[in-house]
């Protein structure tokens, strides 16, 4: 009865990662989306005659020999891709109530503007910047690990993550600067993650800004383009992809010793695998899909006490104007008010979000001036997003009840209010607007099927990642997952953690099915013509 060696249920960038190093190894693979674009959170859509992409506003550690690189060019899909990289002297911009500041590519850059900026600080500076580089680091050696000595040698090896790995940001933080408009710029990127500085686990910090501290880059052609070079060389290696397929239930089998054999789809077909792999996140995985009566108690209540990320809203805008008169360019931009950051993410999450005229904070991206190819010379697209409580839409989270005369006056109601932000942030943008639109967290759900909208998968506290997270091998036999709620999120996060839980299957290490392959090469290109930096 067995037709497939492995079946991956969604298609994200850690599904089709798994999918993708799995047929190599000559498996014969099926994944099944349930939405009609490949891609979860990388799928592009278009709209207006412009395309945007919900999920994916910048990666790093592109540059020749670096991770990301090599992980490219180990899939066999580097040829197939090219990034830009954003602008190197600010690829993230901090704007904190009237203060400014530039966050620049490279580590010793970013340490000297900091010191420029913040001269009293210069020891504490050069201190934390180097907590955060060996944290990353010795994080960084952990899956790497093999043999006797690496084994013995360990401790030594990650005595800076035993020293700090079980701290918030905001303590680790507070330990090395004083100031509180740098506390706040070394704060700026826990918009990554999606935490405030007094939850955030530092070591997950240190990851995420040693990921960026090189620079950050844009896909050609958006998150799309990378969804389509792994269908492209999946589809080489034999494997298929179906869209508009939602699974219904993972079918088992066994009583005492319980092992995953397939899945039933809504239209009522059953498929068989010998392997099943789940890029759905663990509540849609476990409670949804196997059923909680087929679960251990122990699993049971860990799915009882986890919690999910923030949720977000985004608005799709397209604006006829050169955007650059109004001080923009290829860098991400974080507006938030020059308050404590910890209050700023609890007024985020307030219940009753439609109060006020304004939001917080704001994330802007402008895709067509970090993906030039994408510009029309007359049209610039944005996509603006805030974090958001969920509780506000649970109301409407039956299907039939988002095309309710309540939530749509919801949705004009927030629109209105983000474009307010961001009018604040970029005076002049709302009257050149010709296209607008608004993701919700139900569009979350129904688009991503993520659990309460969230964005980034499992809330990434200390009790929720690392040796506490979920884990890629499940208890139910021939099961196993991937994707944000795993290894790691953002798209190389989710990447990794699809080739890391294919090698679980395969019996082998993650590296092993991502070694750089002879003739594959990654083209990087600048996003702005006029800055030589590449």
């Amino acid at each position: 009865m067995q037709q497939y060696d492995a079946i991956v249920i969604g298609s994200g960038a850690g599904g089709l990662a798994s999918a993708l190093s799995l047929a190599r190894k000559g498996q014969k693979v099926l994944v099944l989306e349930q939405h009609y674009l490949a891609g979860g959170w990388c799928h592009t859509f278009s709209r207006h005659e412009s395309k945007f992409t919900p999920g994916v506003h910048y990666i790093g550690l592109l540059a020749e020999g670096e991770s990301s690189n090599n992980l490219y060019k180990g899939l066999g899909i580097a040829n197939d891709l090219t990034f830009y990289k954003m602008n190197p002297k600010g690829y993230e911009h901090c704007w904190i109530g009237e203060e400014r500041f530039d966050i620049p590519a490279g580590f010793d850059a970013f340490k000297e503007a900091l010191i420029k900026r913040f001269p009293h600080e210069k020891k504490g500076i050069k201190r934390y910047l180097n907590t955060v580089r060996d944290v990353s680091r010795e994080l960084q050696l952990i899956p790497k690990i093999d043999g006797f000595w690496d084994k013995v040698t360990i401790p030594w090896r990650t005595r800076h993550l035993g020293k700090y790995g079980l701290f918030s940001l905001k303590r680790v933080i507070n330990w090395h600067v004083k100031d509180p408009l740098l506390q706040k710029i070394l704060n700026v990127q826990c918009g990554d993650h999606g935490l405030p500085p007094a939850q955030a686990s530092f070591p997950l910090h240190a990851a995420v800004m040693e990921h960026y501290l090189s620079g950050g880059y844009y896909p050609k052609g958006g998150g799309a383009s990378i969804v389509n070079a792994m269908i492209k060389a999946l589809k080489v290696h034999k494997g298929e992809i179906r869209t508009k397929q939602r699974v219904e239930q993972i079918l088992l089998e066994g009583s005492s010793e319980k092992r995953a054999i397939g899945v039933l789809l809504e239209n009522g077909e059953k498929i068989y695998a010998s392997h099943i792999i789940s890029n759905a996140d663990p509540e849609k995985t476990y409670t949804d899909l196997v059923k909680r009566e087929n679960l251990s108690e122990k699993l049971s209540a860990k799915l009882e006490q986890s919690k999910y990320s923030c949720s977000s809203l985004i608005l799709f805008l397209t604006v006829e104007m050169d955007v650059t008169q109004l001080g923009i360019d290829s860098g991400n931009i974080w507006v938030m008010p020059n308050e404590d950051m910890d209050a700023v993410y609890d007024k985020m999450m307030e219940k009753d979000i439609t109060l006020g005229d304004y939001f917080s904070g704001l994330f802007i991206s402008c895709t067509t001036l970090k993906d030039p190819s994408s510009f029309n010379g007359k049209e610039h697209t944005f996509e603006v997003l805030t974090f958001v409580n969920y509780e506000l839409f649970k109301e409407f989270a039956k299907e039939k009840r988002r095309d309710s005369q309540k939530y749509k006056a919801l949705k004009e109601r927030l629109m209105e209010k983000m474009i307010n932000t961001l009018e604040k942030a970029l005076p002049g943008i709302e009257e050149h607007i010709v296209y607008k639109d608004l993701g919700t967290p139900l569009t979350n759900e129904h688009f991503i099927n993520s659990t309460r909208g969230s964005v980034y998968g499992t809330q990434k506290t200390l009790n929720q990642i690392g040796p506490n997270a979920f884990r890629a091998v499940s208890e139910i036999k021939n099961l196993y997952l991937c994707g944000a709620s795993i290894l790691a999120h953002g798209v190389t996060g989710a990447t990794f953690s699809g080739v890391d839980t294919a090698a679980r299957v395969l019996g082998c290490r993650q590296e092993d099915l991502i070694r750089p392959q002879v003739g594959q090469k990654l083209t990087i290109l600048p996003s702005e013509k006029d800055l030589e930096y590449v």
